[in-house]
């Protein structure tokens, strides 16, 4: 039998998959890189107040990145962040780097911002002293931002030594989320466009920064704007050996009208949602006792006034207190916070509320 046809059949299918590995290689090697990361925290907390948490709470993180050069020089990323605990998409964001002019971006969720380097910097050893269940005006700055938005950071500039960086954020409706692939966000009645710019210089081991944004109300009523929002935060920070040492001072004017509610001390206020101005007055130290060991104490009083000074109504000023301590070893940590609240949520007639929190955290 003439295995002619046969033989020639074989290399037929040799020379097409030789062909096809080159064209992969091809590919492969003009394509961007991508890369996965991810951590796992397991939690144990416990509380005082009829309102706090308490027992084991676990999240697990997911983090795809991916990122390519031009031709031109220039390059682009994107990442995908996944959070077991929102149930799925925590935040994305995708830029491009343009060499001296700096990098540009958009992103969901606050995946690339500029407002995020300017809310609660002052050191801990462990989380912001809001974690522990009480909402702050320090980390409300400019998170209108996080969606909806075009980014721009400048390249850090040298100026006798110190190191400038410049962020800008703008968008055209404030506070509505990112849409999908070729689908806009719905027409917000109630904000228009928004602006916010931080600045923050360092300076071997003093870092000093400021920030201010300002979005526009619209159709204001009785009972609702009165004029456009505006918040700021400005901080400074100071590393000299193990010793890192914050102070931090925000302001968030929500342009709102008060309501009777805003006027009685005795109950809760949201920020951004109620009438008034928060202001915001951070402190904090950290020590590293070893490459492994950090502890630290922070301090922060966050204080609401409703402007209505034709009243009696007092500010009421929410105060937290916590002491962090965290251990690492390699991949793997420990880390635990005891933080206390008076007038939690601005309210003085709420309980004093103490949340303590141990937890484990893993890396991959």
């Amino acid at each position: 039998m003439n295995n002619y046809k046969g033989d020639y059949m074989i290399n037929l299918r040799k020379i097409g998959l030789t062909a096809l590995a080159g064209s992969l290689a091809a590919v492969s090697a003009q394509a961007g890189e991508m890369s996965v990361t991810g951590s796992h925290i397991t939690t144990y907390t416990t509380g005082e107040a009829a309102n706090s948490a308490q027992g084991i709470g676990s999240n697990t993180n997911l983090t795809f990145s991916g990122s390519g050069e031009l031709d031109n020089g220039w390059s682009v990323s994107t990442f995908i962040a996944t959070n077991d605990a929102q149930g799925g998409l925590s935040s994305t964001a995708a830029t491009m780097t343009m060499g001296d002019m700096g990098t540009v971006g958009v992103s969901k969720a606050g995946g690339f911002n500029v407002n995020g380097a300017y809310d609660e910097t002052y050191p801990t050893a462990y989380e912001e002293n809001s974690d522990a269940g009480g909402q702050s005006s320090l980390n409300a700055v400019g998170n209108w931002a996080d969606d909806n938005a075009i980014i721009y950071k400048a390249p850090a500039l040298d100026l006798m030594g110190a190191s400038v960086s410049i962020g800008l954020e703008y968008s055209l409706q404030a506070g509505t989320a990112t849409g999908g692939d070729g689908v806009a966000p719905a027409r917000s009645d109630t904000y228009g466009n928004g602006t916010g710019l931080g600045v923050t210089v360092a300076y071997e081991g003093l870092t000093l920064g400021a920030y201010g944004a300002e979005r526009e109300n619209k159709n204001p009523t009785d009972a609702k704007q009165v004029a456009d929002e505006f918040n700021g935060s400005w901080f400074a920070n100071y590393n000299f050996g193990p010793v890192s040492i914050g102070y931090q001072e925000t302001y968030f004017d929500a342009g709102l009208a008060q309501t009777a509610t805003d006027q009685t001390t005795t109950s809760a206020r949201s920020v951004g949602l109620s009438g008034g101005i928060f202001s915001g007055e951070a402190m904090s130290i950290a020590f590293n006792v070893n490459d492994n060991l950090s502890i630290s104490y922070s301090e922060v009083e966050d204080t609401y006034d409703s402007q209505d000074h034709e009243s009696t109504t007092e500010d009421v000023t929410m105060k937290t207190e916590s002491l962090q301590v965290a251990y690492s070893m390699g991949s793997m940590s420990i880390k635990a916070y005891s933080t206390e609240t008076s007038n939690p949520n601005y309210d003085s007639d709420a309980d004093k509320l103490n949340v303590n929190e141990i937890a484990l955290g893993i890396a991959f």
